[in-house]
Protein backbone atom coordinates (compact mmCIF):
# COMPACT_ATOMS: atom_id res chain seq x y z
CA UNK A 1 0.00 0.00 0.00
CA UNK A 2 1.16 2.94 -0.81
CA UNK A 3 2.44 5.97 1.70
CA UNK A 4 0.72 8.88 0.16
CA UNK A 5 -2.80 6.75 0.14
CA UNK A 6 -2.30 5.59 3.94
CA UNK A 7 -1.02 9.06 4.68
CA UNK A 8 -4.31 10.66 3.41
CA UNK A 9 -6.48 8.28 4.90
CA UNK A 10 -6.04 8.59 7.97
CA UNK A 11 -5.31 12.64 8.01
CA UNK A 12 -8.69 12.46 6.05
CA UNK A 13 -10.83 10.15 8.60
CA UNK A 14 -8.72 10.42 12.33
CA UNK A 15 -10.52 13.56 13.41
CA UNK A 16 -13.53 11.49 14.52
CA UNK A 17 -11.76 8.17 15.60
CA UNK A 18 -10.54 8.84 18.79
CA UNK A 19 -6.37 -12.83 38.55
CA UNK A 20 -7.43 -16.07 38.62
CA UNK A 21 -7.64 -18.14 35.53
CA UNK A 22 -8.67 -21.19 36.67
CA UNK A 23 -12.18 -19.90 37.26
CA UNK A 24 -12.11 -17.14 33.93
CA UNK A 25 -14.99 -18.63 31.62
CA UNK A 26 -13.37 -20.03 28.63
CA UNK A 27 -15.97 -18.47 26.00
CA UNK A 28 -17.36 -14.89 25.39
CA UNK A 29 -21.25 -14.67 25.78
CA UNK A 30 -23.08 -14.63 22.89
CA UNK A 31 -25.01 -11.67 22.09
CA UNK A 32 -28.04 -10.88 23.57
CA UNK A 33 -30.91 -9.11 21.44
CA UNK A 34 -32.70 -7.78 24.48
CA UNK A 35 -29.45 -6.03 25.59
CA UNK A 36 -28.14 -3.02 24.28
CA UNK A 37 -24.29 -2.85 24.84
CA UNK A 38 -22.42 -5.79 24.72
CA UNK A 39 -19.02 -6.65 26.73
CA UNK A 40 -15.82 -7.49 25.15
CA UNK A 41 -14.27 -10.48 26.57
CA UNK A 42 -10.66 -9.24 28.62
CA UNK A 43 -8.85 -12.75 29.33
CA UNK A 44 -6.80 -12.23 32.60
CA UNK A 45 -4.08 -13.08 30.94
CA UNK A 46 -4.32 -10.61 27.84
CA UNK A 47 -2.74 -6.61 27.88
CA UNK A 48 -5.15 -4.03 28.52
CA UNK A 49 -6.81 -3.56 25.10
CA UNK A 50 -5.97 -0.29 22.89
CA UNK A 51 -9.05 0.10 21.42
CA UNK A 52 -11.16 3.05 23.18
CA UNK A 53 -14.47 0.92 23.45
CA UNK A 54 -15.83 4.44 25.38
CA UNK A 55 -16.15 5.80 22.10
CA UNK A 56 -17.65 2.89 19.99
CA UNK A 57 -19.45 1.05 22.87
CA UNK A 58 -20.90 -2.64 21.15
CA UNK A 59 -24.57 -3.34 20.62
CA UNK A 60 -26.44 -6.13 19.60
CA UNK A 61 -27.32 -3.92 16.69
CA UNK A 62 -23.98 -2.83 15.76
CA UNK A 63 -22.62 -6.17 15.65
CA UNK A 64 -24.93 -7.48 13.42
CA UNK A 65 -24.76 -4.58 11.16
CA UNK A 66 -21.20 -4.93 11.26
CA UNK A 67 -21.20 -8.38 10.41
CA UNK A 68 -23.28 -7.58 7.31
CA UNK A 69 -21.22 -5.20 5.96
CA UNK A 70 -18.52 -7.35 6.28
CA UNK A 71 -19.82 -9.63 4.21
CA UNK A 72 -21.91 -7.77 1.79
CA UNK A 73 -19.84 -7.19 -1.49
CA UNK A 74 -21.66 -3.80 -1.87
CA UNK A 75 -18.14 -2.70 -0.99
CA UNK A 76 -16.40 -3.18 -4.02
CA UNK A 77 -16.88 -2.15 -7.16
CA UNK A 78 -18.58 -4.70 -9.15
CA UNK A 79 -20.42 -6.18 -5.92
CA UNK A 80 -17.65 -9.16 -6.04
CA UNK A 81 -15.55 -8.65 -3.35
CA UNK A 82 -16.29 -8.68 0.33
CA UNK A 83 -13.83 -8.59 3.60
CA UNK A 84 -14.97 -12.10 4.23
CA UNK A 85 -13.60 -13.15 0.61
CA UNK A 86 -9.99 -12.42 2.11
CA UNK A 87 -10.59 -13.42 5.38
CA UNK A 88 -12.42 -16.74 5.37
CA UNK A 89 -13.40 -17.92 8.70
CA UNK A 90 -12.16 -21.04 8.13
CA UNK A 91 -8.70 -19.94 8.09
CA UNK A 92 -9.41 -18.10 10.76
CA UNK A 93 -10.01 -15.00 8.80
CA UNK A 94 -6.91 -15.17 6.12
CA UNK A 95 -7.42 -15.74 2.45
CA UNK A 96 -7.34 -19.84 2.76
CA UNK A 97 -4.27 -21.04 0.12
CA UNK A 98 -3.60 -17.75 -1.25
CA UNK A 99 0.12 -16.78 -0.76
CA UNK A 100 -1.09 -13.23 -1.83
CA UNK A 101 -5.03 -11.98 -1.87
CA UNK A 102 -7.19 -12.27 -5.02
CA UNK A 103 -9.02 -9.05 -5.42
CA UNK A 104 -11.80 -7.33 -7.71
CA UNK A 105 -11.18 -8.76 -11.39
CA UNK A 106 -8.90 -11.52 -10.32
CA UNK A 107 -6.01 -8.95 -9.57
CA UNK A 108 -3.48 -10.04 -7.47
CA UNK A 109 -2.54 -8.25 -4.71
CA UNK A 110 1.02 -7.28 -3.02
CA UNK A 111 0.58 -9.41 0.21
CA UNK A 112 -0.76 -12.09 1.74
CA UNK A 113 -3.77 -11.41 4.17
CA UNK A 114 -3.58 -11.46 7.70
CA UNK A 115 -5.50 -13.01 9.89
CA UNK A 116 -8.58 -11.05 11.84
CA UNK A 117 -8.66 -12.15 15.39
CA UNK A 118 -8.19 -9.72 19.05
CA UNK A 119 -8.46 -6.78 16.91
CA UNK A 120 -9.25 -4.85 20.28
CA UNK A 121 -5.80 -5.30 21.41
CA UNK A 122 -3.92 -4.26 18.04
CA UNK A 123 -1.75 -0.93 17.97
CA UNK A 124 -1.69 -0.85 13.82
CA UNK A 125 -2.88 -2.73 10.95
CA UNK A 126 -1.43 -4.07 7.89
CA UNK A 127 2.00 -5.86 7.67
CA UNK A 128 3.54 -2.53 7.68
CA UNK A 129 1.34 -0.62 9.89
CA UNK A 130 -0.28 1.92 8.16
CA UNK A 131 -3.16 2.24 9.56
CA UNK A 132 -3.34 3.67 12.99
CA UNK A 133 -6.83 2.62 14.43
CA UNK A 134 -9.45 -0.35 13.91
CA UNK A 135 -11.75 2.02 12.77
CA UNK A 136 -9.46 3.07 9.47
CA UNK A 137 -8.83 -0.66 8.57
CA UNK A 138 -11.98 -1.25 6.11
CA UNK A 139 -11.42 1.95 4.07
CA UNK A 140 -7.60 0.78 2.70
CA UNK A 141 -8.91 -2.25 0.93
CA UNK A 142 -12.49 -0.17 -0.18
CA UNK A 143 -10.21 2.05 -1.91
CA UNK A 144 -7.59 0.15 -2.92
CA UNK A 145 -6.97 -1.07 -6.90
CA UNK A 146 -6.45 -4.26 -6.77
CA UNK A 147 -8.42 -5.06 -3.85
CA UNK A 148 -12.39 -3.51 -3.70
CA UNK A 149 -11.76 -0.53 -6.37
CA UNK A 150 -14.54 1.55 -5.06
CA UNK A 151 -14.08 4.86 -3.53
CA UNK A 152 -15.83 5.08 0.03
CA UNK A 153 -18.64 7.36 -1.04
CA UNK A 154 -19.90 5.91 -3.01
CA UNK A 155 -20.24 2.83 -1.01
CA UNK A 156 -21.96 4.84 1.81
CA UNK A 157 -24.47 6.15 -1.34
CA UNK A 158 -24.68 2.23 -2.12
CA UNK A 159 -26.30 1.62 1.13
CA UNK A 160 -28.22 4.63 1.40
CA UNK A 161 -30.15 3.32 -1.87
CA UNK A 162 -30.35 -0.48 -0.62
CA UNK A 163 -33.61 -2.16 -0.11
CA UNK A 164 -31.89 -6.00 0.61
CA UNK A 165 -30.54 -5.83 3.16
CA UNK A 166 -32.12 -2.84 4.20
CA UNK A 167 -29.10 -0.62 5.32
CA UNK A 168 -30.97 2.88 6.37
CA UNK A 169 -33.17 0.50 8.59
CA UNK A 170 -30.28 -1.33 9.80
CA UNK A 171 -28.05 1.98 10.57
CA UNK A 172 -31.36 3.15 12.57
CA UNK A 173 -31.23 0.19 14.55
CA UNK A 174 -27.57 0.29 15.16
CA UNK A 175 -27.20 4.26 15.80
CA UNK A 176 -30.50 6.16 16.51
CA UNK A 177 -31.59 7.13 13.00
CA UNK A 178 -30.71 6.39 9.47
CA UNK A 179 -28.01 8.46 8.38
CA UNK A 180 -25.71 6.37 6.87
CA UNK A 181 -22.13 8.16 7.82
CA UNK A 182 -18.12 7.14 7.16
CA UNK A 183 -18.11 7.44 11.02
CA UNK A 184 -20.83 5.11 11.61
CA UNK A 185 -20.03 2.81 8.62
CA UNK A 186 -16.32 2.85 10.26
CA UNK A 187 -17.66 1.90 13.74
CA UNK A 188 -20.15 -0.86 13.09
CA UNK A 189 -17.42 -2.77 10.96
CA UNK A 190 -15.32 -2.25 14.12
CA UNK A 191 -17.90 -3.31 16.48
CA UNK A 192 -18.19 -6.97 14.39
CA UNK A 193 -14.71 -7.26 14.05
CA UNK A 194 -14.08 -6.06 18.69
CA UNK A 195 -15.71 -9.72 19.47
CA UNK A 196 -13.83 -11.76 17.23
CA UNK A 197 -11.56 -12.23 20.34
CA UNK A 198 -9.94 -15.95 19.78
CA UNK A 199 -8.69 -17.40 23.42
CA UNK A 200 -10.23 -21.02 23.48
CA UNK A 201 -7.09 -23.09 22.02
CA UNK A 202 -5.95 -26.20 24.05
CA UNK A 203 -3.13 -23.40 24.93
CA UNK A 204 -5.84 -21.71 26.46
CA UNK A 205 -6.96 -24.09 28.86
CA UNK A 206 -3.71 -25.20 29.38
CA UNK A 207 -2.97 -21.83 31.06
CA UNK A 208 -6.38 -21.59 32.72
CA UNK A 209 -5.44 -24.48 35.12
CA UNK A 210 -5.95 -27.71 32.83
CA UNK A 211 -2.18 -28.97 32.70
CA UNK A 212 -3.11 -32.12 31.03
CA UNK A 213 -4.55 -29.88 28.25
CA UNK A 214 -0.99 -29.99 26.40
CA UNK A 215 1.25 -33.30 26.03
CA UNK A 216 4.44 -33.42 27.24
CA UNK A 217 5.92 -33.29 23.55
CA UNK A 218 3.77 -29.87 23.40
CA UNK A 219 4.92 -28.59 26.41
CA UNK A 220 8.75 -29.47 25.81
CA UNK A 221 7.86 -27.55 22.37
CA UNK A 222 6.59 -24.61 24.38
CA UNK A 223 9.91 -24.44 26.47
CA UNK A 224 11.80 -24.24 23.48
CA UNK A 225 9.58 -21.80 21.84
CA UNK A 226 10.02 -19.29 25.00
CA UNK A 227 14.10 -20.11 25.07
CA UNK A 228 14.49 -18.82 20.95
CA UNK A 229 10.95 -17.88 19.62
CA UNK A 230 9.67 -15.54 22.50
CA UNK A 231 11.59 -12.17 21.88
CA UNK A 232 9.25 -11.25 19.33
CA UNK A 233 6.52 -13.39 19.52
CA UNK A 234 6.07 -12.65 23.23
CA UNK A 235 3.13 -12.50 25.18
CA UNK A 236 -0.50 -14.22 25.06
CA UNK A 237 -1.06 -12.73 22.05
CA UNK A 238 1.93 -14.09 20.28
CA UNK A 239 3.22 -11.07 19.03
CA UNK A 240 5.67 -7.91 20.53
CA UNK A 241 3.62 -5.76 17.63
CA UNK A 242 7.19 -4.54 16.40
CA UNK A 243 9.00 -4.12 12.68
CA UNK A 244 11.59 -6.31 12.17
CA UNK A 245 13.56 -7.47 8.92
CA UNK A 246 13.68 -11.14 9.41
CA UNK A 247 16.13 -11.90 6.66
CA UNK A 248 13.71 -13.30 3.60
CA UNK A 249 15.23 -12.81 0.26
CA UNK A 250 14.26 -9.80 -1.26
CA UNK A 251 14.90 -11.18 -5.14
CA UNK A 252 11.35 -12.91 -4.65
CA UNK A 253 9.71 -9.80 -3.76
CA UNK A 254 10.59 -6.31 -4.13
CA UNK A 255 8.29 -4.97 -1.42
CA UNK A 256 9.70 -2.76 1.00
CA UNK A 257 7.68 -3.30 4.28
CA UNK A 258 7.51 -0.65 6.86
CA UNK A 259 9.98 1.70 4.37
CA UNK A 260 6.93 2.35 1.94
CA UNK A 261 4.71 4.12 4.85
CA UNK A 262 8.27 5.66 6.83
CA UNK A 263 10.78 6.75 4.36
CA UNK A 264 12.94 6.08 6.87
CA UNK A 265 15.97 3.88 5.64
CA UNK A 266 16.50 1.91 8.52
CA UNK A 267 12.99 0.35 8.00
CA UNK A 268 13.60 -1.54 4.64
CA UNK A 269 12.27 -4.82 4.43
CA UNK A 270 10.77 -4.77 8.09
CA UNK A 271 7.37 -6.24 8.44
CA UNK A 272 4.62 -6.50 11.44
CA UNK A 273 5.60 -9.12 13.64
CA UNK A 274 2.52 -11.34 13.18
CA UNK A 275 0.84 -13.18 16.33
CA UNK A 276 1.07 -16.98 15.55
CA UNK A 277 -2.42 -17.46 17.39
CA UNK A 278 -4.19 -19.72 14.90
CA UNK A 279 -1.15 -20.08 13.09
CA UNK A 280 -2.07 -24.14 12.39
CA UNK A 281 -5.08 -22.52 10.00
CA UNK A 282 -3.28 -19.15 8.11
CA UNK A 283 -0.89 -20.74 5.82
CA UNK A 284 1.32 -19.53 3.51
CA UNK A 285 3.45 -17.56 6.04
CA UNK A 286 5.18 -14.56 5.79
CA UNK A 287 3.85 -11.04 4.02
CA UNK A 288 4.04 -12.42 0.98
CA UNK A 289 2.94 -16.25 1.25
CA UNK A 290 6.12 -17.79 0.25
CA UNK A 291 6.22 -20.77 3.06
CA UNK A 292 3.52 -23.12 2.73
CA UNK A 293 4.05 -24.56 6.00
CA UNK A 294 5.44 -24.52 9.39
CA UNK A 295 8.49 -26.63 8.56
CA UNK A 296 9.45 -24.18 5.77
CA UNK A 297 9.00 -21.51 8.54
CA UNK A 298 10.83 -22.85 11.04
CA UNK A 299 13.83 -24.19 8.36
CA UNK A 300 14.52 -20.01 6.93
CA UNK A 301 14.90 -18.88 10.65
CA UNK A 302 17.49 -22.10 11.03
CA UNK A 303 19.15 -22.04 7.90
CA UNK A 304 18.10 -19.71 5.55
CA UNK A 305 18.62 -16.07 6.82
CA UNK A 306 19.96 -13.46 4.61
CA UNK A 307 22.14 -10.86 5.81
CA UNK A 308 20.83 -7.80 5.05
CA UNK A 309 21.98 -4.03 6.11
CA UNK A 310 18.94 -4.12 8.53
CA UNK A 311 18.83 -7.49 9.46
CA UNK A 312 17.29 -7.75 13.15
CA UNK A 313 20.33 -8.32 16.10
CA UNK A 314 18.22 -11.50 17.12
CA UNK A 315 19.00 -13.22 14.10
CA UNK A 316 22.80 -12.01 13.95
CA UNK A 317 24.17 -13.26 17.25
CA UNK A 318 27.46 -14.39 17.76
CA UNK A 319 28.92 -14.37 14.29
CA UNK A 320 25.83 -16.61 13.08
CA UNK A 321 22.28 -15.79 11.28
CA UNK A 322 19.38 -17.38 12.19
CA UNK A 323 18.30 -19.98 15.19
CA UNK A 324 19.68 -22.42 16.38
CA UNK A 325 16.91 -25.22 15.91
CA UNK A 326 17.94 -28.92 15.56
CA UNK A 327 15.42 -31.40 13.60
CA UNK A 328 13.87 -32.61 16.65
CA UNK A 329 13.33 -29.20 18.53
CA UNK A 330 11.55 -27.91 15.19
CA UNK A 331 8.79 -30.67 15.61
CA UNK A 332 8.44 -29.89 19.42
CA UNK A 333 8.08 -26.15 18.44
CA UNK A 334 5.72 -26.98 15.78
CA UNK A 335 3.56 -29.27 18.09
CA UNK A 336 3.12 -26.75 20.54
CA UNK A 337 2.13 -24.00 17.74
CA UNK A 338 -0.74 -26.35 16.90
CA UNK A 339 -1.76 -25.88 20.11
CA UNK A 340 -2.73 -22.23 19.26
CA UNK A 341 -5.63 -23.58 17.42
CA UNK A 342 -8.57 -22.15 18.50
CA UNK A 343 -11.15 -24.78 16.54
CA UNK A 344 -14.24 -23.44 18.36
CA UNK A 345 -13.21 -19.15 17.52
CA UNK A 346 -13.19 -20.94 13.70
CA UNK A 347 -16.49 -22.70 13.77
CA UNK A 348 -18.63 -19.96 15.63
CA UNK A 349 -21.47 -19.26 13.63
CA UNK A 350 -22.06 -15.64 15.47
CA UNK A 351 -18.89 -14.49 12.92
CA UNK A 352 -20.18 -16.31 10.20
CA UNK A 353 -21.50 -15.52 6.48
CA UNK A 354 -25.55 -14.47 7.09
CA UNK A 355 -25.96 -15.54 3.31
CA UNK A 356 -24.42 -13.17 1.08
CA UNK A 357 -22.22 -15.27 -0.55
CA UNK A 358 -18.78 -13.41 -0.42
CA UNK A 359 -16.80 -15.39 1.54
CA UNK A 360 -15.36 -17.47 -0.96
Amino acid sequence: MKKTFIIGLSLGLWGWAACNRTNEPPTPTAPDPSTDKIEVPQPSYFPNKVYDLSSNPVTFDGFQLGKSLFYDGILSRNGTIACGTCHQQAAAFTHHGHDLSHGIDDRIGARNAPAIQNLAWTKAFFWDGGVPHLDLFPIAPIENPVEMDEKLPNVLQKLRDSKTPNYPELFKKAFGSPDITTERFSKALSQFMLLMVSNNSRYDIYLRGTTNALTATEKEGLTIFKQKCSSCHSGELFTDQSYRNNGLRTDRNPDQGRFNITQNSDDRYKFKVPSLRNIGYTAPYMHDGRFTSLEQVLDHYSKNVKQTPNLDGLLQQDGKLGIALTEEEKQKVIAFLKTLSDEQFVQDTRFSDPGFGHSF
